[in-house]
């Protein structure tokens, strides 16, 4: 879509935040076919790879953005702007931890990217030692992690810049010792990713600390058949690798730029006061991008999307506007950026008096 002839463009956020068990974006790329729906009708889209990973599966979108989540919430507090590239160079980081067999499988992945997506990869680094991932619950059933050495991962990181990696896509092994009932609920489409937490640990340090765009994929053994496996989550069984949907994804993720460098005032780059609206589900309303955005441009919760937490706009106070569900926030997305009231799109639009009832205002006609 392009914006209309003496219209600015107009652009919307769309969060789905992870590892909080969300019905829709907390599997395996099952909140894709919203973001391609919002994609058709806004002139740019940012979102994060939580929303746009499907494992081996991904769909590219041109007027997205692929931000990662720190980076994201930078972006929405007016701190960095977001730039658009034709391509990123991709720095490949391997822990030091992954078998041999399961590394192969990750450069082939690279390799494949590279040969039939037409990628620009450099050469890989492993890192000097092994990041240790270690996985953990909260009381809400909401996941995170901790990596028990960040030093190494920057080092890794920083050489894979220095060989001219314009962005990061990181691969740690993840421990196999995950609660079999916790992965057991996740593969039949219930309960929270056990792996989604740890995650944006790694990514959220890459950016927060080199201000590149970066994404994670973990490297695990692969699991038994299992047929009964839920549609959500089937992606992450259909191969030993998640890494193909971050690397296209990175390929062509905005760079960040930090105020006031002169590519702060180019034209292209995106700054957040040009954010028209953000769409997030109805109970994870605490996130730092729609407590930044959420007051200043159209916030949208959905209803549908429930999730691990419980923490509703109004509780933060976020002047929210409620909807069911994301094919309903696709409408309203579609009204609002053709400058139409919502309520004339329904059988109940009030009479302006309704409006304010105040006896100082007389009727129109008077």
């Amino acid at each position: 879509m392009h914006a209309v002839s003496g219209r600015r463009p107009y652009t919307a956020v769309l969060v789905v935040p992870t590892g909080i068990g969300a019905a829709v974006g907390g599997y395996a790329g099952d909140a894709l076919p919203v973001a391609r729906a919002m994609a058709a009708v806004v002139d740019t889209l940012i979102t994060h790879p939580n929303v746009m990973n499907g494992a081996q599966l991904y769909w590219p979108l041109p007027n997205a953005y692929y931000v990662e989540g720190y980076g994201l919430d930078q972006f929405a507090a007016g701190t960095w702007g977001l730039r658009p590239v034709h391509r990123n160079r991709i720095g490949l980081v391997l822990d030091a931890a992954i078998e041999d067999d399961l590394r192969w499988r990750h450069l082939q992945a690279a390799d494949a990217a590279r040969a039939t997506l037409g990628l620009d990869l450099i050469d890989y680094v492993v890192t000097d030692a092994p990041l240790e991932v270690s996985l953990r619950t909260a009381t809400s059933g909401a996941t995170w992690g901790t990596i028990g050495r960040p030093d190494s991962l920057l080092r890794a990181a920083e050489r894979a810049i220095a060989a001219g990696a314009e962005a990061i896509a990181v691969v740690a092994r993840f421990p196999e010792d995950t609660d079999s009932d916790v992965l057991q609920d996740y593969r039949q489409g219930q309960g929270v990713d056990p792996l989604a937490g740890a995650e944006a640990v790694i990514s959220h340090l890459v950016v927060r600390t080199l201000r590149v765009p970066c994404a994670h994929a973990p490297a695990l053994s692969p699991l038994p058949l299992d047929p009964s496996v839920a549609a959500k989550s089937a992606a992450e069984e259909i191969g030993y690798t998640f890494l193909p949907c971050v690397l296209a994804g990175l390929s062509r993720a905005p760079q960040f730029v930090v105020s006031p460098t002169p590519l702060g005032q180019a034209k292209d780059t995106l700054w957040a006061n040009q954010v028209d609206a953000i769409v997030v589900p109805a109970s994870a309303c605490g996130g730092s991008a729609l407590l930044s955005l959420g007051r200043r441009s159209l916030a949208i919760a959905v209803e549908a999307n429930a999730t691990a937490l419980a923490v509703s706009p109004e509780s933060v106070g976020v002047p929210a506007v409620r909807v069911a569900s994301y094919l309903e926030a696709v409408g309203l997305l579609a009204a609002h950026r053709a400058g139409i009231h919502p309520q004339a799109l329904t059988a109940q639009m009030p009479h302006l008096r309704e409006l304010r009832p105040d006896p100082q205002i007389l009727p129109l006609g008077r």
